[in-house]
């Protein structure tokens, strides 16, 4: 077992769902006063937290997807 799935949900609520969840991202959210809202920031946004939030070297990437043919991944690249 690479992670427990109850300390991954926990991390996923904290990090994404709570801050993120049904928000205004360019008013709610701090990070995106200075960055526009685009599904590739949303993605290194996601990556930032969930990087400083799980174990080191555990977080692979981040996939968002917009629409079924708009897909973001980031890879902290």
């Amino acid at each position: 077992m690479v992670m427990n799935l109850t300390d991954l949900k926990r991390c996923i609520e904290e990090v994404i769902m709570i801050p993120l969840d049904h928000k205004n991202l360019d008013k709610d959210v701090p990070y995106f006063a200075n960055v526009v809202s685009t599904t590739e920031n949303l993605a290194v946004y996601i990556w930032d937290n969930m990087a400083k939030a799980l174990p080191a070297s555990l977080l692979y990437e981040i996939r968002v997807h917009e629409t079924d043919k708009n897909i973001v991944v980031y890879r902290g690249e």
